[in-house]
């Protein structure tokens, strides 16, 4: 079958049930479109040839036992920050180039668990810094809806190779939008679950009290059998919730859209740089679940103003002490005949670290330095409360809250950013991240240049199921979730 790649997670588990074509003959024929495909889109760091493989006869063994689960057998694309046993796991930097790691993280190997199928590691900014994927050191990926555009970030990969149909889905992490973002760029849907509600065991840590893994996929029912392998308690990980997990699947008609009501932040549609475009196709989008019987409700979030700093200050803190083990004495890249102790650490670091990461690194190492921990550091945690509760009394009025995943489509690569500019594109999507909220990001549609939109709905606390049926239901009276780029029509 050449179609393979066109179909739902749905359509393939039935497939593989019936026995319409085997987990082989799938994992095959997503190799080969990799082969043919991959190298334009440039979305793989490693591509696990011989482990899909044999994954894939294993899978095929169980399924001929009786012993399948609805997943055995699927491919899936994990993003180069997971831990991954005997592959390499370089999170996109110099530093972990030569990292094998000797363990699997909790997504992984609950991914295993399930019977899925690994076809390999995907490129991502460095240590999950950034919003384009260009960053990494293998180089910028490209937006399979336009390669001359960045496909978001930090989960670019991600969502380039669910967009490109050289994966069914893909594990993302989100630090400060870096789920949704790359799902609104690239015409997909992206879930950041509520902090804690999936292990961060194994995940190469950006930020420890902001980073989230969640499913990335092409609609809100693919996301959820997904999620049905990510979630759950994990006792390897102290921030992971001992909450009983849903069947997000069996969940995903269970919220009725008549009566839903979705607040419409009114500062969230005066943020200066919110693109005419972006605009209008999020404004349709709310209008069209309005008919289908949610109730639209204007609220006050006031806070609005301090998502970029405070976050722009807890984030790259937390960074500077996370990678402050990679010294060039431990593992990972060390600089070749060292003069002494100090000139190791200071050129593995230099050489080993991009212009980013230092960024990020000498911002963090400076709001933690004496004389500064107080003005910054604790201010910006106490305005992090603050922005919870501002979300939390929204939530008192309604059910989920609407907002626009991105205030721009996805830009040129190499456009000339500056960092701050940059920094300002994630005003949607990083208070989420900062109180611990769960929100999804689905596709409403396109700009003048053909290029995706996306709709970010934003939950309380441990919503996740209610926000996959509200996207799904969304999904069911309309079909931007199954709009195609041009390359991802290439049959391998």
């Amino acid at each position: 079958m050449t179609d393979l790649h066109r179909l739902s997670i749905r359509e393939i588990s039935e497939g593989l049930a019936a026995a319409k074509f085997s987990s082989r003959e799938l994992t095959e024929h997503y190799l080969k479109r990799i082969a043919k495909i991959d190298p334009q889109v440039r979305s793989y760091v490693t591509v696990t040839n011989e482990v899909a493989l044999a994954q894939a006869d294993a899978a095929d063994a169980l399924r001929q036992a009786g012993q399948a689960t609805a997943l055995t057998g699927i491919p899936v694309a994990h993003k180069d920050i997971f831990c991954t046993q005997g592959i390499k796991t370089s999170a996109g930097s110099k530093m972990l180039d030569n990292f094998i790691s000797p363990y699997d993280a909790t997504v992984v190997a609950q991914g295993k668990n399930a019977g899925l199928v690994t076809l390999g590691k995907v490129n991502m900014d460095e240590f999950a810094m950034g919003s384009t994927s260009e960053s990494s050191f293998y180089g910028a990926t490209k937006n399979p809806w336009a390669l001359d555009h960045v496909p978001g970030g930090s989960s670019g990969g991600s969502a380039a190779v669910v967009a490109a149909d050289l994966a069914p889905f893909a594990t993302g992490t989100d630090t400060g939008g870096s789920i949704r973002q790359p799902a609104s760029f690239c015409g997909l849907t992206g879930l950041k679950p509520t902090y804690g509600r999936v292990s961060r065991y194994g995940i190469i840590a950006y930020a420890s009290s902001l980073d989230q893994a969640g499913p990335m996929a092409r609609s809100a029912e693919d996301c959820a059998y997904l999620m049905n392998v990510m979630a759950g308690h994990d006792a390897k990980d102290s921030t992971s919730m001992d909450k009983a997990v849903e069947d997000y699947v069996a969940n995903l008609n269970a919220t009725t859209l008549k009566g839903l009501r979705i607040g419409i932040p009114k500062q969230y549609f005066n943020v200066a740089g919110l693109d005419a475009a972006v605009k209008a196709r999020v404004e349709e989008s709310l209008k069209k679940l309005e008919e289908l019987g949610a109730v639209l409700v204007e609220i006050d979030l006031n806070m609005t103003e301090s998502y970029v700093p405070t976050y722009y200050l807890i984030a790259p803190a937390e960074a500077s002490s996370n990678l402050s083990r990679y010294d060039g004495v431990r593992y990972g890249y060390r600089a070749e005949n060292p003069q002494d102790i100090l000139d190791l650490y200071k050129r593995s670091r230099s050489e080993g670290f991009g212009a980013e990461v230092q960024r990020r690194i000498l911002i963090g190492t400076y709001v933690l330095s004496a004389g500064y921990y107080d003005a910054y550091y604790v201010k910006a945690q106490k305005v992090r409360r603050l922005i919870q509760q501002d979300f939390l009394k929204a939530f008192e009025q309604v059910d989920v809250i609407a907002a626009p995943t991105a205030p721009t489509t996805a830009y040129k690569i190499g456009a000339s950013l500056d960092p701050v500019e940059m920094y300002l594109g994630d005003i949607y999507t990083i208070a989420v991240n900062l109180a611990g909220l769960p929100a999804i990001s689905a596709p409403v549609g396109f700009d003048q240049d053909h290029l995706p939109v996306g709709l970010q709905l934003i939950g309380n606390y441990w919503s996740e199921s209610q926000l996959l049926s509200v996207v799904h239901q969304y999904q069911q009276a309309t079909d931007w979730h199954t709009q195609r780029a041009a390359i991802a029509e290439e049959n391998a």
